[in-house]
């Protein structure tokens, strides 16, 4: 008897580039980033960039047109997505308002998903960013996985062309936090395959 067994399908990651400020350094490190999870293998890599949306921060039932026009360039994403990766650098110890603004529009499409991070700054790297950030994707039912990647004085690391001066290091705290970020997508996929998540 022949059995052959399907491959799984690939893991849908949703990239969120955090920081919408004119003259962001955003692009370099999220360029640099992308380059390398799009190498990783087992792994579909979609991006929302923040930049390119415009949510309003008041909170509403029912949203006007124009906020339903831009939750339908964003929504969809997040609820395709098995895990996500947020781009995110430090802004005043904490991070960017755009950032908060799309995970308070959403609530259903982060539950029960691994979040990676990227995170970059000054002295801090934007760790005290990402440590904020896991207490409000734990209030959502998502995982945060422990390993992040970070950039301190983030500025001096790239040169002109948006390459990593030395780039060892950190390609491989990107490989190590994609594998959790890939592990926990899996085994989260699988268990909602055999019940819903109770969230």
């Amino acid at each position: 008897m022949d059995i052959t067994t399907a491959a799984p399908a690939a893991l849908k990651l949703t990239v969120v580039v955090a920081s919408n400020r004119e003259g962001r350094f955003a692009p370099v490190v999220a360029d640099w980033f992308l380059a390398r999870a799009r190498e990783h293998q087992g792994l579909a890599v979609e991006v929302v960039d923040l930049a390119e949306t415009e949510l309003p921060t008041a909170l509403s039932r029912n949203p006007s047109p124009a906020t339903q026009a831009q939750l339908a360039l964003v929504t969809p994403k997040l609820a395709d997505a098995d895990a996500f990766v947020v781009i995110t650098p430090e802004y005043n110890h904490s991070f960017p308002a755009p950032l908060k603004n799309v995970i308070d529009w959403h609530f259903a499409q982060w539950q029960a998903k691994p979040v990676g991070f990227v995170s970059y700054g000054g002295i801090s790297g934007g760790l005290r960013a990402v440590e904020q950030l896991r207490q409000v994707f734990a209030e959502l039912h998502a995982v945060t996985v422990r390993d992040t990647v970070s950039f301190h004085q983030a500025h001096g690391l790239f040169d002109e062309d948006g390459e990593h001066r030395e780039p060892l290091q950190a390609d491989a705290a990107v490989k190590k936090m994609l594998d959790q970020v890939i592990w926990w997508a899996q085994a989260l996929r699988d268990a909602k395959a055999l019940r819903p998540y109770a969230g």
